[in-house]
């Protein structure tokens, strides 16, 4: 048991199983996590050494993904899907950077997120955090805090880094998707990334050994989909250049120097516009 940010509330935090936010958090070296989680890490990393890659790649693209669009676009509004443990460089200290006036909504249902997330944001009067089901889009658009906090007549930046793989439910990813596009405006931009099967030889094979390691492991989840199947998730939407691609050459922050690691093939994202 752990106390919400507000001293009180107590919150159950499950030591026996792998929980997604707390497996990201040892991929990215943190220290919120258990040993249930430090044992997905390590199984993965039994299939690649360069495993923590797969996380890493991940929070760049968000990084990068969020600057341009408080950069660029003129959006000043986040929905963040799956936020995750407080890390370097999250969603809102990357766009109240550029833009000062940002508001960002994070949505996360972990209990060890809860906690540390709402102690976070305590002083940041332009963040919010709503404890809601990201799976469960009906719920998240008609969430107070989300409803409050965001206005849907403007264009809103809605974000699923990196959770889509862990969905296991009956629905296709790409319904849930298309329900949460519904209800943005025009002009808002949604940005996805997700582990890629890469449908070749070189890498396929990998992605495919990483898939069952996640799925057999005490975290359950991790699917690995192929282009068209992550594409899907984009429906109506146009399409930032360079499209979806590997997460590491989206937009990097400069030239390569250096070959990428074959884990760094399996994990794609993308950012599109809403016409």
């Amino acid at each position: 048991m752990t106390a919400d940010s507000d001293g009180e509330t107590p919150i159950h935090i499950d030591t026996s199983k792998a929980s997604i936010a707390r497996v990201y958090d040892a991929f990215l070296g943190g220290k919120d996590n258990y040993e249930v989680d430090r044992e997905v890490f390590h199984r993965v990393r039994e299939v690649t050494p360069e495993a923590a890659q797969l996380a890493w790649d991940n929070r760049q693209f968000l990084i990068r993904a969020t600057r341009f669009i408080a950069a660029e676009t003129g959006v000043t509004q986040f929905l963040d899907c799956g936020s995750g443990l407080p890390t370097a460089e999250n969603t809102h200290q990357v766009a109240q950077r550029v833009a000062p006036e940002a508001r960002v909504v994070y949505v996360d249902n972990d209990p060890v997120v809860l906690a540390h997330g709402r102690a976070l944001l305590e002083e940041n009067p332009q963040t919010h955090f709503s404890p809601a089901d990201i799976f469960e889009p009906a719920q998240i658009l008609q969430d107070e805090v989300v409803r409050s906090r965001l206005d849907f007549t403007e264009p809103i930046a809605l974000f699923q880094m990196g959770t889509l793989h862990h969905y296991d439910g009956e629905r296709p990813p790409q319904d849930i998707m298309r329900e949460y596009i519904d209800a943005l405006p025009s002009g808002s931009y949604v940005g996805i990334s997700h582990f890629l099967d890469p449908e070749t030889e070189e890498y396929s094979d990998l992605a495919r050994r990483m898939e069952q390691t996640f799925l057999h492991s005490p975290m359950g989840t991790g699917v690995f989909r192929t282009r068209a199947e992550i594409e899907g998730m984009f429906p109506g939407l146009e399409f930032v250049d360079p499209g979806l691609v590997l997460c590491a050459d989206w937009w990097p922050t400069g030239p390569r120097l250096k070959p990428l690691y074959p884990v760094q093939h399996c994990i794609a994202g993308a950012v599109a516009r809403k016409p």
